[in-house]
């Protein structure tokens, strides 16, 4: 299945790596160099990239590159995923996923790959599983651990593990019993230069904190469950439930976990919550900019973490402003990148920055106006409008469970100038 995993840091230099089968010189990363070097930017690399006798199969996060080697036919979406549950696994571990995490405690990093996968093939990659196996690191542990020279790993082997649910753990007890369900959304949006709406779509999720005692069964129903299209579900969650009484029913994992994540056509999705009227024009050796944000007045929100980020084109050699923006800008040189972090966007209130760009010595002016990246995050804001009707839990009581809670909605999207 999968032979070996290298993690690249942003210099393109390989700092980690694991082989499960027979060992892969990291020669076999100069292909998927040669393709980073073709590509626009890290997000753009291709997904698979096909070697002599290997595939490369990666992923991009935390600036961070994940690369799992595989022989043969392997189904992509199987290994892209486990690559996820990687980067997730850690962040759960260390409270982070960098190059400095990961080289600070590469040797739990190295047991815990050992035990997500056997011989290349899956074998414990829920937390609650691995948490047993492998102990997470605490300043005690660690001093223990350097003292009697032990490890990590657990001396005996977990109690879910043999049971039907292997995702949770045997004889869970709280003096309190909650379980709170968090509905993150993404919007992604394409406007072109005059305000019209090419693309959207709403990429949301349902996390849960659960703190029941013993072996709870959930039931989950919704207002409007047809509205969710490309649901992707956890493993705990009863397929064939679903499919027959759209019903989320599940017996979940202890701890924090992902139940679903879904995504929303173009009808399901609302009025932005802020504007952005951008001016951009190049004439002789120098261009010109003026963007101005505000807050819609139909949303009754504050908008915050409000940023504007625009890859200038890579004849300009230079961002310089003209008026002295609210919030906190940046460029960097290197990638043509120029961010301005504005922060919270209240009611009736304007942000404009305006600045000019010279361009390089006897270049002329681009074809085309850059693209106009913008983020924001609104709390307590249902973008999509799903509701959760009920929750109902079978098996025992729960004298202090309470319901669901709603928090935040992000967002994004870009403005073609």
């Amino acid at each position: 299945m999968i032979h070996s995993l290298f993690i690249l840091n942003k210099n393109c230099e390989v700092f980690f790596e694991k082989h499960w089968k027979s060992v892969v010189s990291r020669s076999v990363c100069d292909h998927f160099l040669e393709a980073l070097n073709q590509a626009s930017s890290p997000d753009d690399v291709p997904t698979a990239i096909g070697a002599p006798r290997h595939i490369l199969i990666n992923i991009y996060r935390n600036k961070l590159f994940f690369i799992a080697v595989v022989q043969g036919e392997v189904p992509p979406l199987f290994v892209i995923e486990f690559l996820h549950r990687v980067v997730d696994t850690i962040t759960d571990y260390f409270s982070s996923c960098t190059e400095l995490t990961i080289k600070d405690n590469s040797v739990v990093v190295f047991e815990i790959l050992e035990e997500m996968l056997d011989n290349g093939y899956p074998l414990a990659t829920e937390l609650n599983v691995l948490k047993e196996l492998i102990k997470p690191p605490s300043i005690v542990r660690n001093v223990m651990n350097t003292v009697t020279g032990s490890t990590n790993v657990g001396g005996q082997l977990p109690t879910g593990q043999l049971s039907n649910v292997p995702w949770r753990k045997v004889g869970v007890k709280y003096t309190n019993n909650e379980v709170y369900f968090d509905f993150v959304e993404e919007l992604d949006v394409i406007i072109d230069k005059t305000g019209t709406t090419v693309f959207a779509e709403v990429n949301g999720a349902i996390k849960c904190q659960c703190k029941l005692s013993g072996m709870p069964d959930l039931v989950m129903t919704f207002t409007n469950p047809r509205m969710f299209d490309d649901l992707s579900f956890h493993p705990c969650i009863r397929y064939r439930r679903w499919e027959n009484e759209r019903v989320v029913s599940f017996v979940p994992p202890d701890g924090n976990f992902q139940l679903l994540s879904y995504r929303l056509g173009t009808n399901s999705v609302v009025a932005i919550p802020v504007y952005v009227k951008p001016t951009i024009s190049f004439q002789g050796s120098s261009g010109r900019f003026e963007i101005t944000v505000g807050p819609k007045q139909t949303m009754g929100k504050v908008v915050e973490n409000v940023a504007i980020s625009m890859t200038v084109p890579k004849v300009v050699s230079n961002v310089v402003l003209s008026n002295n923006p609210e919030g906190n800008f940046t460029y960097d040189p290197v990638s043509k990148t120029m961010r301005w972090e504005i922060g919270k966007v209240m009611h009736q209130k304007i942000s404009t920055i305006r600045g000019s760009m010279p361009l390089q010595s006897g270049a002329s002016a681009p074809d085309s106006n850059p693209t106009i990246l913008v983020e924001f995050k609104v709390n307590q804001l249902a973008i999509s409008n799903i509701k959760v009707n009920r929750l109902d839990i079978y098996g025992e009581k729960y004298k202090a469970f309470k319901g669901v809670k709603y928090i935040t909605k992000a967002g994004k999207f870009q403005v073609r100038t």
